[in-house]
C-alpha cells in the first residue's frame, strides 16, 4: 500500500494544482464583487459555465479555419471572457441594482435574488443549445477531433501543455488583479467604493460605473477560468457550473474572502486535500469509501473555517462599521 501511494503521489500533487488553479480562478470572480458589495454572488457559477460553453463553440466552429492551437485558444479565452463580462455586467443591471437602489438592507433578499438568477442562467443556456445543436452534453473538441485541420500544442503533447498554460494563466490573472486593485485609478475607486460607497459618490465617484465594473472584471476572469476548465476536462453541460462554483466559494472563505492573494491560497490548498481524499481515500479504506467522498472534504473544511476562523487564512478580522 505504502509503495502505491508513493507511485502515485507525484500525480496527485501535479493534478491538484491543476484543480486548485481552476478553484482560485473562479474564487478571485467571487472575491471581487463581495470585496466591494459584500454580496456573494452565486451566480457567479453560471458565468463561468457561459465562459466554459463559449469555449466550446469556439473550438467548434473556428478550429477549421485557424491553423494555430495557441491562436485557437487565444481567441476562446477572449471571447469567453468578454461574454462571460458582459452578462454579469446585464446579472448587476437587471437583478441586483434594482434591490440598491430600493435601499434593501435585508442581506438574504440579493442572495435569494442571486440563486434566481443561477437557475435563470442554466435553463436559457440549455434551451439556446438545444434549439441550436439539439445537445446537452457539449464536448470540447481535442487533438484526435482536429486531426488533419489544426495543429493543437504539439499533438502527443496536448495533455501537459494545457496543464501549464492552464497555471500559467491563472497565475497571470493574479497578479494583473493584484496589479489593477492597488496599482490603478479604477482600482482605487473600487477600493474607495468598497471601504464607504457614499462618501465616495460625495467625492465624484460614480459608484455605479464602479460596480458595473467590477462585475465587468470579475465575469471576465470567471469566463476566462470556464474556458480553460473546458480545455482541461472538455465534457460541458449547462449546470457544470454548480458544483465547482460552491468550491470556488468555498476557497475564498478558506483563504480569506475578500483578499484576492487569500483567494488563489485556498483555491490551491483546497484543490490539494480535495485530489488527495478523492485518490487516497479508496486505497486507505480498501474500497470502502469511493473518490466520490472528495466532494465531502470541501464543504467540511467550509464548516471547519467558519466555525474556528471565519476571517480565512490570510483574511482580517474586521469590525462593522457605524
Amino acid at each position: 500500500m505504502l509503495e502505491q501511494i508513493l507511485a502515485l503521489l507525484p500525480q496527485v500533487i501535479f493534478d491538484g494544482f491543476i484543480l486548485g488553479f481552476v478553484y482560485a480562478m473562479v474564487a478571485l470572480g467571487y472575491t471581487m464583487v463581495y470585496g466591494v458589495l459584500e454580496l456573494i454572488n452565486f451566480a457567479h457559477s453560471e458565468i463561468f459555465m457561459i465562459g466554459a460553453v463559449v469555449g466550446v463553440e469556439v473550438f467548434r466552429y473556428l478550429a477549421p479555419q485557424v491553423g494555430n492551437g495557441f491562436v485557437l485558444l487565444f481567441l476562446a479565452l477572449v471571447l469567453g471572457g468578454v461574454v462571460a463580462g458582459i452578462t454579469a455586467i446585464l446579472v448587476e443591471r437587471f437583478a441586483y441594482r434594482p434591490l440598491r437602489k430600493r435601499g434593501t438592507t435585508n442581506r438574504l433578499v440579493p442572495l435569494i435574488t442571486a440563486i434566481g438568477v443561477s437557475f435563470i442562467l442554466q435553463d436559457l443556456v440549455r434551451l439556446v443549445e438545444g434549439l441550436w445543436h439539439n445537445e446537452f452534453f457539449l464536448r470540447m473538441r481535442t487533438v484526435q477531433d482536429l486531426e488533419g485541420s489544426v495543429e493543437l500544442f504539439g499533438g502527443a503533447i496536448f495533455a501537459q501543455t494545457k496543464s501549464f498554460i492552464l497555471m500559467g494563466v491563472s497565475i497571470l490573472m493574479l497578479l494583473g488583479l493584484t496589479y489593477l486593485v492597488n496599482r490603478t485609478k479604477l482600482g482605487v475607486a473600487i477600493r474607495a467604493v468598497a471601504q464607504d460607497l457614499s462618501t465616495a459618490s460625495l467625492m465624484g465617484i460614480d459608484p455605479d460605473r464602479i460596480i458595473s465594473r467590477t462585475f465587468l472584471i470579475g465575469g471576465s476572469l470567471g469566463g476566462v477560468a470556464g474556458v480553460l476548465f473546458a480545455l482541461q476536462y472538455t465534457t460541458i453541460t449547462p449546470y457544470v457550473g454548480f458544483l465547482p462554483g460552491l468550491k470556488a466559494f468555498t476557497a475564498a472563505v478558506l483563504g480569506g474572502i475578500g483578499n484576492i492573494p487569500g483567494a488563489m491560497l485556498g483555491g490551491l490548498v483546497l484543490g490539494q486535500l480535495e485530489n488527495f481524499f478523492g485518490t487516497y481515500l479508496p486505497i486507505l479504506t480498501n474500497g470502502n469509501f469511493g473518490t466520490e467522498y472528495k466532494d465531502v472534504v470541501a464543504f467540511l473544511i467550509l464548516i471547519l473555517i467558519l466555525l474556528l476562523r471565519p476571517q480565512g487564512l490570510l483574511g482580517q478580522v474586521v469590525k462593522e462599521k457605524v
